[in-house]
């Protein structure tokens, strides 16, 4: 069996000219359509594609290693493709357990499709199992979709946009119904990602005006409320690892560019660099500790989905749990990151400062921390009333 090897996928010199251009896509508020093209010749859409349908064939924990490669680089880029490679983990997921209605994404993804991800309501903390946009079922079994998603990152480049709606007119009704429509006039695109951080991504407001999935892109119909249908599990998994993936790249990054600094800095009291201050030596420690427990979590949970472990009432726990110590890791090693860093890290333009931002962004994807502790205590003492 061949080792994987993460520069086979990201390569150094692709790697670099990404980094190269985080800082002006951050500055202009832009998305990073030279990043978008670049992963897109290189079938980095495929990743999580079969072989034997173009793709590269990798495992979701192969693919966690090649985001936090990506992350190191260019967080905003890295999270951004995740809502694509979402989509194309959970259609691996529901293919290995014989649910073959998401091979359509796995062939548009290999084609150039880019997926964005359509779940997100302002004010919905139900995420998953509730919705409020309306979807209207058709007599030919398509559906139209009304409402608002919020969150919507690809903002002006996908090309098909996975969502979820609730159906309360069938005979079986409510139930989720969860399809994929394409761009058209029926779908709107808001101009309004202005935010502190994660600004590449566009993650724009999505109208949707009776947007149609065809029938052959209608994927699932689930009751509403937490639900164990390979869907909604497939979803939650891919989710939580990838963005965890993200956020421990940007932990990697600060650690790695607290050390460059520390080691070039001099102190003006000693004569030495801050590499030999005691502090400072501490502070960088107290970050590779953190950091260091992030990438075994990440690899041991998707070596597990991928393998099809079965953790019972105590996946959705796991799974908001590595996600959510990722998140919170992090923010503590970027915020370690600056203090060594100096004065110079709280400027915008320097990347520590960037980072410092792009990482706020992590505490309000689900499962955000009121979330994951709820989930978690359900799993462990059982629900409420």
């Amino acid at each position: 069996m061949t080792a994987f090897d993460p520069a086979a996928f990201l390569p150094d010199d692709l790697l670099e000219t990404i980094r190269s251009r985080a800082a002006g896509v951050d500055r202009d508020n832009v998305f990073p359509v030279d990043d978008l093209a670049d992963l897109t010749a290189a079938g980095y859409l495929g990743i999580l594609v079969p072989a034997e349908l173009g793709g590269a064939g990798l495992s979701l924990a192969e693919a966690a290693v090649l985001q936090q490669r990506l992350a190191t680089a260019a967080p905003a880029t890295a999270l951004a493709i995740n809502m694509h490679l979402v989509w194309t983990g959970v259609a691996k997921v529901m293919g290995e357990r014989g649910i073959d209605t998401l091979r359509f994404v796995q062939e548009g993804a290999v084609a150039g499709e880019v997926f964005a991800f359509g779940i997100s309501e302002a004010g919905n903390d139900l995420v998953l199992f509730g919705s409020d946009t309306v979807a209207e079922p058709q007599p030919d079994g398509s559906y139209t979709f009304t409402g608002r998603k919020i969150f919507t990152s690809l903002g002006p480049v996908w090309t098909q946009l996975g969502l979820h709606g609730l159906d309360t007119t069938s005979p079986d009704a409510p139930q989720l119904v969860y399809a994929f429509v394409p761009r058209t006039d029926a779908v709107i695109t808001r101009d309004d990602w202005d935010t502190v951080g994660m600004r590449g991504t566009q993650s724009r407001t999505t109208e949707l005006h009776g947007a149609h999935a065809p029938a052959g892109r209608v994927v699932r119909r689930v009751a509403p409320g937490p639900n164990p249908d390979p869907i909604v599990f497939g979803i939650f998994s891919v989710f939580e690892l990838l963005l965890a993936a993200v956020y421990t790249g940007v932990a990697r990054r600060a650690l790695d560019v607290a050390v460059e600094t520390a080691r070039a800095r001099t102190s003006k009291k000693t004569g030495a660099p801050y590499s030999h201050d005691p502090d400072i030596r501490w502070r960088v420690a107290e970050m590779a500790l953190a950091y260091d427990a992030l990438p075994p979590q990440i690899e041991a949970l998707a070596h597990d989905v991928d393998a099809g472990t079965d953790h019972g009432g105590l996946w959705f726990a796991k799974l908001s749990g590595v996600k959510h110590r990722a998140v919170t890791t992090a923010k503590q090693v970027v915020d370690e990151a600056m203090l060594v860093g100096g004065g110079s890290s709280y400027f915008s333009g320097h990347e520590l400062g960037r980072l410092y931002r792009d990482v706020l962004a992590g505490l309000f994807h689900p499962s955000d921390p009121e979330s994951a502790h709820a989930t978690v205590a359900s799993a462990w003492l059982g629900s409420v009333g």
